[in-house]
């Protein structure tokens, strides 16, 4: 990595305007510095970014001598734009619009980043210059499509990067680097020069290291383009974060493909949210989540193919197999099909207005999980659907998003929470993130004074009321068993209940043990409803904790389920 991977727009800037740096001393960093696998597709040569470097004399300018990429579908005057295709490449005599704004603000271009094939696909893993790993390492994938840009931010290549959003690709690869993605209000950055995925859907979207830079990054490239049909003009006004009314998912409507630690950090980032909003209300997200399958599952497809038929049809060879599979699928569709799934996608449009009259801003997991690049090859369009789950449906439902890291889940993967707005909302949404990430101030911590709690059943991590107790300031700490007095029933109402019975009577019964805030219990004990209670269980390991408890009279009527030796354990015999 190089110097500038602990810095940022505004770092450099302020070292420029002490005398401790200067453009041609960045320029020389970015030319010495080793470049992480995959990362590039075409860099701009050593002597063009030097001559760069020296022509800048302006330092009043808002990206004055700062180094960025841009991703290799967006075009850049005089180096080859391939969208990941040599066969496709073509070098332009203009660039795009947005990336000629940037150079106008005083940045220096470093060079054009690898992507999924025809911006199709979330992984990072579908291109023919080679698949892209995390910063994190072991394997993991960067995300995609803008898998080089994320890469070249995380790892300090650059300040910024520019990637492109159809259904995650703005936001995904940020989330698995741990930086920040800003995918704006679509048209607000203008698309024109841009190699289209679908058209009316495409965004250029914003990575960097810090919300003040994506905000920064913003404010320069923002604004109409007279070539530009799709460009738009941003309207409203922004929130500060003490006023917005936060939304947070319904525990029943997630999931996070059995990543338990995802659904842990989740809970916890809203919990840091909601410290610094006005209110909090659950939300059904059915709407935003059956938008989002008419992208893969529907008609939108036939846009993509719309762009690139011709060229398909003469290059077939030369394009990845399963990125032809899933372009050229859009021929299933007919013109019928395209017609019902706009008018269903109008009322779910209608449906998520509503909901953004009752919030300002939806906070959600950017990802339900994350995977390895092998686990990529095993399962390519499952798990690509997996990673899309939060993210699609933003562009169709004309929605603005920022990305924020999250911290790490207990296996060191990166975790992030998607701040989600209506059409332009970006003030609103850059002051949360930057309140967020504490660029704004310190977020108050919970309390340090804990309790431990055993649970049993519907609190378990995964199950559906895990989120109460995270949302609490919850912890996990460990998983043990009771002593062999106790028997678990299922109630009629599908609740597990756990009754104290004589010594050798019942078995040993699989617990988890969380650490609360003592400040929370009150809360807790309020939501607790008969049969249920907090008493004190015993732990094969000698020890006493307080637990949820089932008063014996319930069992009369309930289904002893004690032979599981556990509620997961009794849900997975099932087949639940």
């Amino acid at each position: 990595m190089t110097a500038l991977a602990q810095t940022g727009i505004a770092a450099l800037r302020d070292a420029y305007a002490r005398g401790e740096l200067t453009p041609a001393d960045v320029a020389e960093q970015v030319i010495a510095a080793p470049s992480a696998p995959g990362v590039w597709i075409s860099r701009v040569p050593a002597a063009a970014l030097r001559a760069r470097a020296r022509e800048l004399r302006d330092p009043s300018l808002p990206l004055f001598g700062i180094p960025f990429a841009v991703k290799d579908n967006i075009d850049v005057a005089g180096l080859p734009t391939t969208a990941a295709c040599p066969a496709f490449a073509y070098t332009p005599d203009r660039g795009a619009p947005v990336v000629e704004r940037l150079l106008a603000a005083g940045a220096m271009l470093v060079g054009k980043t690898n992507l999924d094939q025809f911006a199709t696909g979330l992984t990072g893993s579908r291109s023919p210059y080679g698949a892209v790993e995390s910063i994190f390492g072991g394997g993991l994938i960067a995300g995609g499509s803008s898998s080089g840009s994320a890469v070249a931010v995380a790892s300090g290549a650059v300040a910024f990067a520019l990637g492109t959003d159809t259904a995650g690709s703005g936001r995904v690869p940020a989330a698995l680097n741990g930086i920040v993605g800003l995918k704006p209000t679509r048209g607000l950055l203008s698309t024109a020069g841009v190699v289209p995925a679908c058209r009316s859907l495409d965004c250029v979207s914003v990575f960097t290291l810090d919300v003040a830079d994506a905000r920064t990054v913003l404010d320069v490239a923002r604004g109409p383009a007279a070539a530009d049909p799709w460009s738009r003009t941003a309207t409203g006004e922004s929130l500060p974060p003490a006023a917005v009314r936060l939304g947070v998912a319904r525990p029943d409507t997630l999931d996070f493909d059995g990543d338990h630690g995802q659904a842990e950090r989740y809970v916890a980032g809203c919990l840091a949210a909601a410290r610094l909003t006005s209110a909090v209300t659950e939300v059904d997200l059915a709407p935003l989540l059956e938008a989002g399958g008419l992208l893969y599952e529907g008609p939108w497809v036939v846009e993509r193919l719309a762009d690139l038929e011709d060229f398909l049809d003469a290059h077939a060879g030369a394009v990845l197999p399963l990125t032809l599979g899933i372009l050229r699928g859009g021929h299933r569709f007919s013109a019928a099909d395209t017609f019902r799934a706009q008018h269903r996608l109008q009322a779910l449009k209608a449906e998520t207005a509503r909901l953004f009259t009752a919030i300002d801003v939806l906070a959600l997991p950017t990802v339900p999980t994350t995977f390895t690049l092998d686990e990529i090859a095993e399962e390519p369009l499952r798990r690509n659907a997996v990673l899309g789950r939060y993210t699609q449906f933003a562009n169709l439902l004309d929605l603005a998003v920022v990305t924020v890291p999250n911290g790490t889940t207990p296996q060191g993967r990166p975790a992030s929470l998607s701040l989600i707005g209506p059409a332009f909302a970006e003030g609103t949404l850059l002051g949360l993130a930057a309140a967020f990430r504490g660029e704004a101030g310190p977020v108050p911590e919970p309390p340090a004074t804990t309790v431990e709690l055993a649970v049993a059943g519907h609190h378990l991590r995964g199950e559906a009321r895990n989120a109460e107790l995270v949302a609490l300031g919850g912890r996990f700490a460990r998983t043990t068993r009771t002593e062999a007095c106790y028997r678990l029933y299922r109630l009629p109402t599908g609740v597990p209940g756990l009754v104290r019975v004589g010594a050798g009577q019942g078995a040993q019964i699989e617990v988890e043990i969380w650490r609360l805030p003592s400040s929370a219990v009150g809360a807790l004990l309020s939501s607790v409803r008969p049969p249920l209670s907090i008493g004190y269980l015993s732990t094969v390991d000698g020890q006493t904790v307080q637990g949820f408890l089932c008063e014996a009279y319930a069992a009369g009527d309930a289904q002893d389920i004690t032979a599981s030796e556990g509620f997961r354990a009794h849900r997975q015999e099932e087949g639940q």
